[in-house]
């Protein structure tokens, strides 16, 4: 089986960055709110000296940000009745539109559009207003300017709302696409399971019945078959160790060599000891063959002559493998007669439904025909173009 190569089957979705944790924001703004305003007040003539209501107002603004996620919608009126009071009421001009200016930022990357629009329009005209009453000449460009500030923030926090609706819609697919791929894995670790234990099982089952038989007519046999239960045990309990290592989070997953086509021989010599005549006639060239297909070629060998030892009462069976080649590649044929009694009525189970899917992973079929007497397994396994298949 070949290695997983995607997330881990028990890791967890992507962490999403949400920007500066909440606190940090709130005790930066307030810092430099109450910092700056103090450093400005020192050097300016302001109508009311800052006392402890005007820093409370300072702090007030920073506080409403501490909402951002809870309850985003409290952020602006907060920051738009601190900043408002501090100002109408004459206190020292400094950087107490930080926290404005931020609310607007954060509401509107909140998705609370217009309560971010209706907000910025009420700084935008108290910046209107306070310039007109001012009679300073140069109101019409201060205007403009704050208007222009007020609209660029709330386009600011609307494109930090559709980054933030891209990287969400980005997560999602990866999430669908990773479970998708584990989804994939586990089916493929359960087909695996199914392959190795249910061949090794039957071989066993069959390898005790002719034991208990030799036990009594030919002690002399006896051992071949207690021989061959012994290896195809350990080396299924080898692989079913192996592949559910992977489903447990504190084991590493060190996949065994995927099994190739020089290892269909052992499984014919395994169907014979069953008491199966098995003909294998092999005309390929492994190397040339791609490890995908060698694989899926060897489990449907597997997986056929453990149901005709099982389930067919065939006294033999004929396993052929060719490869032809196209112009757009080659096709790889796995072909198995038995001359047991065909499927008859009965209903397909998971070894077939398992031979299936590999084909199908790699784009070929699998097709069940039947014989007088007996069934061919017909497998068809394209095989990647730019090699030479002869």
């Amino acid at each position: 089986m070949r290695p997983y190569q995607g997330p881990l089957l028990f890791e967890g979705p992507p962490r999403r960055f949400n920007g500066p944790p909440t606190a940090f924001i709130v005790i930066t703004v307030a810092v430099i709110q109450v910092v700056g305003t103090l450093f400005s007040a020192s050097h300016q003539e302001a109508g009311r000296p800052l006392d402890v209501f005007g820093i409370l107002l300072l702090l007030v603004g920073p506080a409403g940000l501490a909402f951002r996620k809870r309850s985003p919608e409290l952020m602006l009126p907060l920051a738009l009745v601190a900043t408002g009071m501090y100002l109408a009421w004459g206190y020292a001009w400094g950087p107490i539109v930080l926290s404005l200016a931020l609310a607007i930022v954060l509401t509107a990357a909140a998705g609370l559009r217009w309560q971010a629009w209706l907000g910025a329009a009420l700084a935008a005209a108290a910046v209107v207003a306070g310039a007109v009453m001012a009679g300073d000449d140069g109101w019409p460009f201060r205007a403009s300017a704050g208007v222009a500030w007020a609209a660029i923030l709330v386009i600011l926090g609307q494109g930090i709302r559709r980054r933030s609706e891209r990287f969400a819609e980005y997560r999602r697919r990866r999430e669908a696409a990773a479970k998708a791929e584990r989804d994939g894995y586990r089916l493929t670790l359960a087909r695996d399971i199914h392959d190795v234990v249910a061949h090794s099982l039957s071989m066993i089952n069959v390898q005790a019945s002719v034991a208990l038989h030799l036990g009594t007519e030919d002690p002399s046999k006896l051992r071949p078959a207690l021989e061959a239960i012994k290896t195809a045990s350990k080396e299924s309990l080898t692989e079913v160790r192996q592949l559910l290592g992977v489903l447990r989070e504190d084991v590493p997953f060190e996949p065994a060599a995927a099994p190739t086509l020089d290892r269909v021989a052992e499984v014919v010599k395994q169907a014979e000891l069953g008491g199966l005549q098995v003909r294998l006639d092999d005309e390929t060239d492994h190397s040339a063959i791609a490890p995908a297909q060698q694989e899926a070629a060897y489990r449907i060998i597997q997986e056929a002559l453990t149901n005709v030892g099982r389930h067919s009462g065939a006294q033999a069976a004929v396993v052929r493998l060719l490869v032809r080649n196209g112009t757009e590649g080659g096709l790889l044929t796995v072909q198995i007669d038995d001359d047991g009694a065909g499927m008859g009525l009965s209903v397909p189970g998971n070894g077939l439904t398992g031979m299936r899917e590999r084909a199908a992973a790699l784009g070929g079929t699998v097709t069940l025909d039947e014989l007088a007497p007996g069934l061919r397994v017909h497998a068809l396994l394209p095989l990647p173009a730019g090699r030479d298949h002869a």
